[in-house]
């Protein structure tokens, strides 16, 4: 059987922790930033792991992760 390919657009935006949790960064922080709040924006920086209903979906993707 031939090696699976990984899915390179998902392999460009999660990556793994120490633990073997997968953590990617948040939505919403490119452009129209005016409206946004200060607190708002300054959360959006922080990364934070793939929420568990995905994790199945996002596994098959990147089989070698």
């Amino acid at each position: 059987m031939p090696k699976m390919k990984t899915h390179r657009g998902a392999a460009k935006r999660v990556k793994l922790t120490g633990t073997g949790k997968l953590k990617r960064s948040k939505a919403y922080t490119s452009h129209i930033l005016n409206k946004k709040t200060p607190k708002r924006k300054r959360n959006l920086r922080k990364a934070t792991e793939v929420s568990s209903s995905d994790l199945k979906r996002v596994r098959k993707l990147l089989p070698y992760l």
